[in-house]
């Protein structure tokens, strides 16, 4: 019969290399979940960056089309030398959507937006899409006058830009605004985009012209052509935004899924030490247990 101090010793010999053992195991499982959701994270990446892959090119031929046509209607302006006066009830227009997942697309409209209203607190501001307007409501919430979502959820269209163009007029008039200007990203290169603004002119900065009168027109037609260039100088915005967007979000999912990679490498790395060390671990208990015998 073996005695009470030898059982205690032999417990404790075969719990210590046990013990020792259940938590390895439980280490290279979790690491085998984390790995395994890293996967399927790296996946999904993956797909979103194809599927962004595909939509860049039409987006930039959208906003090739709307950018020649916009600076066209604007090309007035500059030949007539049509200078913004001085706005004492100025209008902001901030250009956005309502998706993430796309760098600092959204972070750099509101923070240009936000600049601006620090100089002129008493603006008017209307936002195209969710992603701006929450940023700017904690601060600004009280100068939102209008808020869009859902704008170009596809892909811009002129009929929806048109729309919209139409009841920020309405409400400028509403609210006295004699100036405006539209906020939105710039389209550079693939990975690269440049946040800056455009002015839209009123009708009575256009009559005060310098050099309107070299061009004949009869009446009433500067009315309709200062609402169709505010229309046209919105959609312009709106499609280099959306062209921005689809490349910026490219690029961010090609970089999530290059860095699941190296986390898939780096806990592959650590899996395999971990198993080895598992394995050396039960070796060497066994040894020790057979010469012990």
């Amino acid at each position: 019969m073996f005695s009470t101090a030898a059982s205690s010793k032999a417990v404790s010999f075969l719990a210590g290399p046990l013990s020792a053992q259940t938590a390895g195991m439980a280490t290279l499982k979790e690491i085998q979940i984390r790995r395994r959701s890293v996967q399927n994270i790296g996946k999904i990446t993956k797909s979103m960056k194809m599927i962004a892959s595909t939509k860049v090119p039409k987006a930039q031929k959208i906003m090739e089309s709307a950018r020649v046509y916009g600076a066209a209607s604007n090309g007035l302006f500059q030949h007539a030398q049509t200078d913004v006066a001085e706005s004492k009830k100025p209008l902001v227009i901030a250009i956005s959507s309502d998706r993430g997942l796309c760098g600092g697309i959204h972070s750099s409209i509101s923070k240009a937006t936000k600049a601006d209203l620090r100089k002129n607190p008493e603006s008017t501001v209307v936002v195209l899409g969710q992603k701006v307007k929450i940023q700017l409501s904690r601060e600004y919430r009280d100068n939102i006058a209008l808020h869009f979502e859902q704008v170009a959820k596809t892909i811009p269209t002129w009929d929806e830009t048109a729309a919209i163009a139409d009841i920020i007029l309405e409400k400028a008039k509403e609210e006295g605004v004699d100036s405006a200007k539209i906020f939105y990203n710039k389209f550079k290169t693939i990975i690269a985009f440049e946040t800056t603004s455009i002015p839209t002119f009123t009708l009575e900065a256009l009559e005060a012209s310098p050099k309107l009168s070299t061009y004949e027109y009869d009446e009433g037609v500067l009315a309709n052509f200062t609402q169709f260039a505010f229309a046209n100088t919105l959609y312009w915005a709106v499609a280099e935004g959306n062209a921005s967007e689809m490349a910026a979000k490219r690029t961010a999912m090609e970089n999530a899924t290059k860095n699941a990679g190296e986390v898939i490498a780096k806990l592959t790395l650590t899996f395999n030490r971990t198993r080895q060390a598992a394995i050396t671990n039960e070796l060497i208990d066994i040894i020790v247990g057979a010469s012990a015998m």
